[in-house]
């Protein structure tokens, strides 16, 4: 044949077509699954604002090689697949020393943020890194997302309420991050709250910044003068104290009352010429301060 008596339109298409077939036989099979990836919780349904204890499980493919420290991507999502908030973190193994047929299990803590929206929700997992997502064995929603559990976010008012009393500083959040909230502590800082009469466990999840002190801080925490914790708090750490409490403790009146304590306080202001205007007298940083009523 003479192509220069075919015209320009079926050459585009004949290449075209070529082109299409010699990709279809060049593509390439799925990528195999590192892993497979499950989750459990302790409870499904969970108040704004109330601290959740999620177990990740990952057994290891036996072929599986992971040559890079991969972030977990936890995503909550609403009904319509929308993001609410996440848990992304890092393994406390590191991915790349996960090895062949081995199985990662953990549990942490997490706090579920106060955000506008109650009912139904989706939890899907992944394991990234800047430039990818890896394979896993699962339910695939779409760009290496696995739907791995269910949620059922339920109103703030569920919660026990609780007043910051007398010793605080107002609440604060960090500038590109509304879902973050701290408030700080005086030397001595009141929480009051109507009394459970159950037994309870105190969620207080705190921190204080690096290069204040240079020594650790001691931090008490009572009630009725009576000590239920104490713990060391190193500069820059942030820790999160799970502390038991009785219906015995609580008492028989209708309110309650937990004392939080330290032996050092500083002002910004006499630290740091940055925070000269900073002539707050501060504690410790608390993020959260939970009463979790047991059964």
């Amino acid at each position: 044949m003479n192509l220069r008596s075919v015209r320009p339109g079926l050459i585009a298409v004949a290449l075209l077509a070529a082109t299409a077939g010699s990709a279809c036989r060049r593509k390439e099979a799925p990528a195999p699954p590192v892993a497979t990836a499950s989750i459990q919780m302790n409870r499904e349904k969970v108040p704004l604002g109330s601290p959740i204890d999620i177990t990740y499980k990952f057994v290891v493919a036996n072929d599986a090689r992971i040559n890079e420290d991969n972030k977990v991507m936890v995503h909550v999502v609403d009904t319509d697949g929308e993001l609410i908030f996440t848990f992304d973190h890092n393994p406390p193994v590191p991915t790349s020393q996960w090895k062949p047929g081995q199985t990662i299990e953990y549990t942490r803590t997490e706090f579920i943020p106060i955000y506008p929206y109650v009912g139904d929700a989706a939890v899907e997992l992944g394991l990234y890194t800047a430039q990818k997502r890896l394979p896993l064995a699962g339910e695939d929603i779409g760009q290496r997302a696995y739907k791995v559990a269910k949620l059922q976010l339920q109103p703030q008012t569920e919660n026990v309420f609780i007043v910051s009393k007398d010793g605080w500083h107002p609440a604060e959040t960090p500038e590109h991050n509304t879902t973050v909230e701290w408030q700080w502590t005086k030397q001595s800082a009141t929480l009051a709250f109507r009394n459970p009469k159950k037994d309870c466990v105190f969620y207080l999840d705190v921190d204080h910044p690096p290069s204040v002190f240079l020594e650790p801080q001691q931090v008490q925490v009572s009630m009725g003068g009576q000590s239920i914790d104490q713990f060391t708090l190193d500069a820059g750490q942030q820790v999160l104290r799970k502390i038991p409490i009785t219906a015995a403790q609580f008492g028989t009146s209708e309110m309650a009352e937990i004392l939080i304590a330290v032996d050092k306080t500083y002002v910004p202001a006499l630290v740091n010429a940055a925070y000269k205007k900073d002539s707050r007298e501060l504690g410790v940083r608390v993020f959260h301060a939970y009463v979790q009523p047991k059964g």
